[in-house]
């Protein structure tokens, strides 16, 4: 019988693996290229019929325009996260295992970490556009330098510092071994907390119910996991333990006979 259970390690030279990073570069970040293409038509001869329709369709020339996509691609980036975060949760705690296939879920966690940072660098690259709020590539990089709510904007930026940290050991696992892996990978918790309060206090949608729905929801489905997981956690370790003192004893009772 076919096995489709995948391994969860990479083995590869590091030429190979820069190029499994880069390959998945292209696939993230390929709507993007189509973008700045469609862009350029626009800007030609050829083009200006179509510039005008998305001007009137959608207000391309209003001086928030760069706001709305960049608030767009931080809502997506968000719930991507969310969803990397829960899913890095429910696989180990066995949560899902009923339901799903387990050879291929570790590939999807890693498919939606890697979607996740497409998003936040579109969230984060269409500020250097924006015409309404104009930022400095010191200010996007550098955390609290923001002019907009620069505490808030600033946890953001560590926070994505962090995911793409985490992120980038997926492709390091079989170097830095996966007790290190899982340890780092802890770290996302905190990335997605940092998120959450960069979403809640310096979104300018934050205010709204359904983004209070949302982003409450979602925190509480996060935290209702990791004390599952923490729980799970504690019980298989306790299990384990046990069941070694079981052995341990029986080891003993074996030599007393044998001395005998």
């Amino acid at each position: 019988m076919e096995n489709k259970q995948k391994s969860p390690e990479y083995q590869g030279s590091p030429k190979e693996t820069l190029w499994v990073i880069f390959r998945d570069a292209i696939y993230i970040f390929g709507t993007l290229v189509i973008l700045l293409l469609g862009l350029a038509t626009i800007l030609t001869p050829i083009g200006s019929w179509i510039s005008s329709s998305l001007s009137w369709l959608f207000a391309t020339d209003s001086q928030q325009l760069w706001w709305y996509v960049t608030r767009s691609a931080g809502i997506i980036a968000y719930l991507l996260l969310w969803l990397s975060v829960v899913w890095g949760l429910a696989v180990p705690s066995r949560i899902i295992s009923p339901v799903l296939e387990q050879g291929y879920t570790f590939d999807f966690h890693q498919f939606i970490s890697l979607l996740s940072i497409g998003f936040v660098l579109l969230h984060i690259l269409v500020l250097a556009f924006d015409r309404y709020l104009p930022y400095s590539t010191i200010q996007i990089l550098i955390p609290f330098l923001s002019p907009y709510r620069p505490l808030w904007v600033g946890i953001g930026v560590i926070s994505f510092y962090i995911i793409l940290l985490v992120t980038i050991t997926f492709y390091l696992r079989s170097r830095i071994g996966m007790n290190k892996f899982k340890t780092i990978h802890v770290f996302s918790l905190l990335g997605y907390l940092g998120v959450t309060l960069h979403g809640l206090y310096s979104g300018t949608d934050a205010p709204l119910l359904s983004m209070q729905l949302v982003y409450r929801g979602t925190f509480l489905t996060v935290i209702f996991l990791t004390v599952y997981w923490l729980v799970m956690k504690y019980q298989n370790n306790r299990t384990t333990k046990q069941k070694a003192d079981k052995m341990t004893i029986a080891t003993i009772g074996q030599s007393n006979r044998k001395i005998r």
